[in-house]
C-alpha cells in the first residue's frame, strides 16, 4: 500500500515578544495563528478494523495536536524565559495571566520547531510527523519539514 499524507488545520490566538528586535516585534503584541499539521503513513489495511482506509483518524490527529500545542498556547503570551521579559512575564502571572515560558526568542520559526518536537513524540507507530506550516499572517509563516531535519 502507498505511503498517504493527511493534513489538518487549527486555529489560535497567542501573543508574544521578541526581546532585543529592532522592529515592531519588540512590544507585545498577537496574532491569529494557523497551523497545518501532515502526516505520512499507509491506510489501514485491515478491513475487520473501524477506521480500515485511514492513515490516522482526524479525530485522533486533532486530540493529539490540540493536546500538545493549540490547548497550551490558545490565548497565553509566550517570552523567553532568558531575557529580561521573565519580570514581566512573572508581573502577569501575579494577575492570572496565561503565560508560556520557553528557552527560545518565541518567533515563528521557533515555534514550528517545539511544536514539531511536541507532536512527533505522541504519533502512533507507523505515523511519522511529515511537515508544520505556521501561519503568522495571512502572508507569513514558516514551514518544517522532517525530511529537512
Amino acid at each position: 500500500m502507498s505511503n498517504i499524507r493527511i493534513t489538518k488545520q487549527f486555529s489560535f490566538e497567542t501573543g508574544h515578544a521578541l526581546y532585543g528586535y529592532d522592529g515592531k516585534c519588540k512590544n507585545v503584541h498577537g496574532h491569529s495563528y494557523k497551523l497545518s499539521v501532515t502526516v505520512i503513513g499507509k491506510p489501514i489495511d485491515d478491513n475487520s478494523n473501524v477506521k480500515f482506509g485511514m492513515v490516522i483518524d482526524f479525530t485522533d490527529l486533532k486530540k493529539i495536536v490540540k493536546e500538545e500545542v493549540v490547548d497550551q498556547f490558545d490565548h497565553a503570551t509566550v517570552f523567553n524565559k532568558n531575557t529580561p521579559h521573565i519580570e514581566l512575564a512573572r508581573e502577569l502571572q501575579s494577575r492570572d495571566h496565561h503565560v508560556i515560558l520557553v528557552d527560545y526568542q518565541p518567533t515563528s520559526e521557533n515555534m514550528v520547531i517545539d511544536f514539531a518536537n511536541r507532536i512527533k513524540g505522541r504519533l502512533p507507530n507507523g505515523i511519522a510527523l511529515h511537515s508544520l506550516k505556521l501561519q503568522e499572517t495571512e502572508t507569513s509563516f514558516a514551514e518544517w519539514f522532517q525530511e529537512d531535519n
